[in-house]
């Protein structure tokens, strides 16, 4: 054990001293503020505005389309219809809304046509749908005697107050802003294991191919050099991360500030709804303050120690089974798939259940806990289930890093052989 501390020292200082690292910990945060500035810059530009005729043979709906930044309504019905769809032809128009002459109410809402030379979004066919629709749906109260003015006051407008059970308030759409706050360090996590349990498996097959590897083992224990390089390059990782979040976060301020831009316009339209309801933010920082913010970061970094060394004990074996990257593309599949299924299951469940049977079940499960925990952490959960889901993680990691350990010794002196799955079960009976 006394060799382990060198061999992780020898890790750290050769990944901080490369080249490509130094170039990268400085210019990803660049890259990453570019991009983040270059999307909130074509988010702010105006789209191009599109004209639409409007030819209504009924007289009944020309009126009730309104002009916004992104469409322009003319109204057309007095013109021939042919002569408005050459106006497409010669992109003097962009489309045009044909609704025919139709006494039946039902053939008129069966015979409505939208003709245009390019595919329209979805969202501006469903407003003229809603258009249509609340202005035949009056015609027809009309046509059948009914009251319209009288039916819309007699709708109800339900809007539920939300409360706790201590009788603090609530707010709808705290789940996206929950789900958020876990789903980010679980992002994190998952990011990090990909990107450095590479960089543990690259190093592996580099002192293999050199045959490095086998004057380090004739001093050191093959178990000691593959737990060396993953908590180096661990060690590492960590180091390149605070720079990136430190000095990525000061140009994205600096920058925004200068530019004026808002880069964070790209959000979903269920979050930006709910961002949007009167009292979201005060109700937001009540709910950020009342996590348990201590307890997350602790979770956090025990979660992360616990899956960055599990996964990357997969890494290292993968690196000395293979001679290249190329032939450990094979293997990494099935490691990669339960990372991309754990953010799956919590941006898909957990936001929906975090206290269900598959958020639960996922939150136990090693290779997905680090993940879908994270992500039910700031709905509250039992501290049994975090103690359970820790011990399950750590208890596997001990047990993956044996048997990871029994494929790095046979298979760090193998050359020349690309190893099947059989071969790789046969080694850990070694």
């Amino acid at each position: 054990m006394r060799v382990l501390p060198l061999i992780i020292r020898r890790e750290f200082n050769a990944k901080v001293r490369n080249k490509a690292f130094i170039v990268m910990t400085f210019l990803s945060p660049l890259i990453f503020v570019g991009i983040a500035l270059l999307i909130g810059f074509l988010s702010s530009m105006k789209a191009d505005t599109k004209f639409i005729a409007v030819h209504d043979a009924t007289g009944l709906f020309a009126g009730d389309f309104r002009d916004s930044k992104e469409f322009h309504f003319h109204n057309v019905s007095g013109l021939p219809l042919q002569t408005v769809k050459d106006s497409i032809l010669s992109e003097r128009l962009d489309g045009v809304l044909v609704i025919p002459n139709e006494k039946d109410p039902t053939k008129l809402a069966e015979n409505i046509q939208f003709i245009s030379d390019d595919d329209p979004g979805i969202a501006f066919i469903s407003d003229l749908e809603n258009t249509i629709s609340k202005r035949l749906t009056r015609a027809n109260y009309v046509r059948v005697g009914l009251d319209s003015t009288a039916i819309r006051k007699a709708q109800a407008d339900i809007s539920i107050h939300m409360k706790k059970a201590d009788g603090t308030d609530s707010m709808k759409g705290l789940n996206w802003f929950k789900a958020a706050t876990g789903g980010l360090f679980g992002y994190l996590i998952m990011m990090f294991i990909i990107i450095y349990g590479n960089f543990v498996m690259r190093s592996v097959i580099e002192e293999k191919t050199n045959r490095i590897v086998e004057i380090i083992i004739s001093s050191v224990r093959p178990f000691h050099l593959m737990m060396g390089k993953i908590i180096g390059t661990s060690l590492a990782g960590v180091l390149q991360f605070a720079i990136w979040a430190v000095v990525g976060f000061t140009l994205l301020f600096v920058a925004t500030q200068f530019f004026g831009l808002d880069v964070a316009t790209t959000q979903s339209t269920a979050a930006h709804a709910a961002t949007q309801e009167p009292g979201f933010w005060p109700a937001a920082i009540r709910e950020l303050s009342s996590l348990p913010l201590f307890g997350m970061a602790i979770c956090f970094l025990v979660y992360f120690v616990g899956g960055y060394f599990l996964y990357s004990s997969f890494y290292a074996a993968i690196g000395a089974a293979v001679d290249s990257e190329t032939d450990s593309q094979q293997f990494l599949f099935p490691i990669v798939m339960p990372l991309v299924l754990g953010v799956y299951i919590g941006f898909f469940t957990v936001i929906n259940d975090p206290h269900g049977t598959v958020a639960t079940v996922f939150s136990f499960i090693p290779l997905t806990s680090p993940i879908v925990m994270l992500m039910r952490l700031p709905f509250g959960v039992p501290w049994w289930q975090v103690v359970l889901s820790i011990v399950i993680l750590y208890g596997t990691f001990y047990g993956v890093v044996w048997f990871a350990a029994k494929i790095y010794r046979v298979g760090i002196l193998m050359y020349g052989k690309k190893p099947t799955w059989k071969e790789l079960i046969r080694w850990m009976r070694y």
